[in-house]
């Protein structure tokens, strides 16, 4: 047997693998859909039953590439060098060869549009630096609230360890809608062209639901026919997810039958202003990144050996108080909201210490908020002299891999 027939036998096996017929998909059926206005779950079945997420997978990928060019790691017209691992994936794939160079653009659209199992997994072997892809994806994912959620790889073939859930995914979604809504509009291309060929999708159903914007369909046989998707009509916003389905028909039947059925219960307006999950990721700081206002709780980004957490109030030392009322400036930013007074001073502090400059001649403070029977803690940089210095210093946060969003102040709006 030769070298090259040995090397096809082992290609068609595995895509054999991957492109069974579906009436032997023998995955666990669930589905999701949440308001992405209010954050509420309208629908769900089976949501936090674990299951192969197969090309769900680069949604996770193109998170964190998107994340990587907000925070100047990447451009992108960076190049990337195809690996040896990205080249030896099955189909679907662009067929870049080992050594080869794509761009940062080319792989976005590729894994959206064409699913491209390649340069999936070499845009995460180059992300990920040191660390391998999988626990570099899951590192992000967890950050995210995605608790359930175990990555293995970046294309979403086969592997028995490589899980999530649907309400995960729908996380996920909305991460991708919230954090990043200029990049999330590629979600909506049908094809795209890669060096003078047009290469189409096969996302069907947002050709015929009206209002859909996206996201991501995925199949191997261990899963069944995946889908997440995002609806904007008449104001509403919904994020669905099904998992399991026998073919990709009744996917998109069920989906759209989901849909349906969700948006009469859904809201027109997001209330109040901070209702989704805030991620804040920074260098230095080891612990879970998701931190949340009203509809979403999560974890308290963890506090050093011996360091209880409580509602006490936590004085940090001059020059960088932390002061529980806003000052009298006109603009100010919100980087977070968290379960402890003590755990939004140290993020304060640690911000202020990341961009010095911008922040030296503002007030952070922390305002509680009662929420569903809890109470959050806003951190916040008040007292900017106007709209425009609110804005500068938290393109500067972001820089530094911050989340931050600019606000009227509460106290003179």
């Amino acid at each position: 047997m030769t070298r090259s027939f040995r090397r096809f036998a082992r290609v068609f096996a595995l895509a054999a693998l991957v492109a069974l017929p579906a009436q032997q998909a023998f995955a666990g059926y669930a589905h999701l859909v949440i308001d992405a206005n209010s954050g509420k779950t309208l629908l769900s079945k089976n949501a936090d039953q674990r299951n192969y997420p197969a090309s769900l997978t680069k949604m996770m990928v193109l998170y964190k590439t998107f994340e990587a060019i907000h925070a100047d790691r990447i451009g992108w017209n960076s190049k990337i060098v195809m690996t040896k691992r990205g080249a030896a994936t099955v189909p679907l794939k662009l067929g870049i060869r080992a050594g080869h160079h794509f761009t940062v653009r080319e792989a976005v659209n590729a894994m959206i549009v064409r699913s491209a199992n390649d340069v999936a997994e070499a845009m995460c072997d180059y992300l990920s630096g040191k660390s391998s892809c999988g626990s570099y994806l899951t590192a992000g994912a967890q950050k995210l609230g995605m608790r359930h959620t175990t990555f293995r790889n970046g294309s979403g073939l086969p592997d028995s360890k490589q899980m999530s859930t649907a309400r995960d995914l729908g996380q996920l979604g909305l991460a991708l809608i919230r954090d990043y809504p200029e990049e999330y509009k590629l979600f909506s291309q049908s094809s795209f062209v890669f060096r003078g060929k047009r290469i189409r999708g096969h996302n069907h159903l947002m050709a015929r639901y009206r209002g859909m914007t996206g996201i991501k369909t995925g199949f191997i046989n261990a899963s069944g026919f995946n889908i997440v998707t995002a609806v904007q009509r008449d104001g509403k916003s919904l994020v669905g997810v099904v998992l399991g389905g026998r073919t990709a028909k009744s996917r998109d039947d069920r989906m759209a039958e989901l849909l349906d059925a969700a948006l009469p219960l859904a809201s027109r307006h997001r209330t109040p202003r901070f209702e989704v999950p805030i991620p804040l990721e920074r260098p230095g700081l080891n612990a879970p990144a998701l931190v949340v206002v009203n509809a979403f709780v999560a974890p308290t980004p963890a506090l050093r050996p011996g360091e209880a957490v409580s509602a006490a109030v936590a004085t940090p030392r001059p020059p960088a108080p932390v002061v529980n009322t806003a000052s009298s400036g006109g603009w100010e930013i919100q980087i977070a909201a968290v379960d402890s007074e003590r755990a939004a001073s140290r993020l304060l502090q640690e911000a202020r210490s990341a961009v010095a400059d911008s922040l030296a001649a503002v007030t952070a403070y922390s305002q509680p908020v009662l929420s569903n029977g809890k109470t959050l803690y806003r951190a916040r940089f008040s007292g900017f002299s106007d709209q425009s210095a609110a804005h500068s210093a938290c393109q500067d946060l972001k820089r530094r891999a911050y989340q931050c969003l600019v606000l009227a102040n509460s106290v003179n709006g």
